[in-house]
């Protein structure tokens, strides 16, 4: 009896052992609040990838390094949980799906682009998960009715009406607009957008011509557009893509009055690569460094973010890394408003969130999609992008003829 009173004494204490050892992975687990970031980190779209992982990578830094997110008083430290879906759409879907259920994510960042992320979104939709897409600017993601989706950039329109409207008034002899896009939801759907915004403006749109995803020779369709030589020539696509069609366009001496591509010309990537070439083409994003804006998030001003952007990657930040830090100080403090990581309560804060922010004034429309922005209208002038609208934080004139 005595020998099965300390067997019975031994297992007691293992057990207490057991269930304090658990009681402590438990607490060290509820220190820390999981974001999923799926990324085509390999594949034609790794370059992009790259910036929005260096963005959230920056957000989660500055947030530990001031001890984590608040909630209720409590301090949790962020994780950032990476997964590559080799820039294949349906692989983001699944990639996604595996995000909550096996990693089980708090949160999620939708996948790179308007494609993706509208696919992404019906995931986090049937999860309740709150989801921000930091590159995702077609309407067409956020007319699906979904609750649980929201959007740092604002619709397409914002980007081309801007720019027509600044061609319109620079360079009245632009009568004739070809337009060349890439066959992919964000890229076609900018240049639908443009395609409006010139016949809205009276100008004739001679070519509008889509390219498949992967085109590695574009010489035939150059060809074409060179013979209805148009004075304003727009293509949509990412960087690999429009540095192509550039290169291509001058093998065979395409010049006109205005160049305009989006959304290369954002990227230092395509600055550097392009050199001369890209001199004076022009361009639209959601940011730009030369914003001077005060806001209430962990990053303050403007002026800081870069600063604190420079330090870490020794170069400038564009309109996607910024977007993806903005994400989640969005996150950060929509949860510490809600004083709790219950998802509908977190949800609840973005939707009625009108902050501003280092990004700018950030309020989400009854879609999901931010509609308080003004993105800024630039060019490509000695190397680097000038800003010319909107007067806020205009650097620079408008020019025309590109090389």
């Amino acid at each position: 009896m005595a020998r099965s009173r300390l067997v019975s004494c031994g297992l007691n204490s293992l057990l207490i052992v057991a269930s304090l050892g658990l009681s402590a992975t438990a607490a060290m687990a509820q220190d820390v609040i999981k974001f999923g970031a799926p990324l085509p980190l390999t594949g034609p779209l790794a370059p992009e990838a790259i910036k929005q992982q260096q963005g959230y990578d920056l957000w989660a830094e500055q947030a530990n390094k001031a001890g984590g997110i608040s909630v209720g008083g409590k301090k949790y430290k962020v994780e950032i949980v990476y997964a590559d879906y080799q820039s294949n759409t349906p692989r983001a879907v699944q990639t996604t799906e595996q995000m909550i259920t096996q990693n089980n994510v708090n949160f999620l960042f939708g996948p790179f682009g308007s494609g993706a992320a509208k696919a992404g979104s019906s995931v986090s939709e049937k999860y309740k998960v709150p989801t921000i897409a930091a590159t995702a600017s077609s309407s067409q993601v956020y007319d699906q009715g979904y609750k649980y989706l929201f959007g740092t950039f604002t619709p397409n329109d914002t980007l081309t009406t801007p720019l027509t409207q600044m061609v319109k008034a620079k360079a009245p002899d632009v009568k004739k607009v070809a337009i060349l896009a890439r066959n992919d939801l964000f890229p076609l759907a900018i240049a639908q957008e443009m395609e409006k915004s010139a016949k809205g403006n009276g100008l004739e749109v001679a070519y509008f011509e889509k390219y498949a995803i992967g085109t590695l020779d574009h010489s035939a369709t150059l060809s074409q557009i060179k013979s209805l030589a148009p004075q304003w020539i727009f293509v949509t696509g990412y960087i690999n893509d429009l540095l192509l069609v550039k290169k291509q366009m001058a093998d065979q001496q395409i010049k006109a009055t205005v160049v305009s591509m989006i959304a290369g010309p954002a990227y230092q990537e395509f600055i550097d690569a392009a050199g001369a070439g890209g001199e004076n083409i022009t361009s639209a994003a959601w940011w730009h460094p030369a914003a001077q804006y005060s806001g209430k998030d962990i990053f303050g001003t403007t002026a800081n973010y870069v600063k604190l952007f420079k330090e870490k990657y020794k170069s400038e930040p564009d309109y996607a890394q910024a977007s993806a830090s903005v994400s989640g100080a969005l996150f950060q403090m929509a949860i510490e408003k809600a004083g709790s990581l219950d998802k509908d309560k977190v949800r609840d804060e973005l939707a009625k969130m009108d902050v501003m922010t280092f990004f700018g004034p950030v309020k989400f429309g009854p879609t999901g999609q931010i509609n308080s922005l003004e993105p800024p209208v630039f060019q490509l002038q000695g190397g680097k992008p000038v800003v010319l609208s909107p007067a806020l934080i205009k650097q620079g004139e408008f020019k025309l003829g590109v090389n």
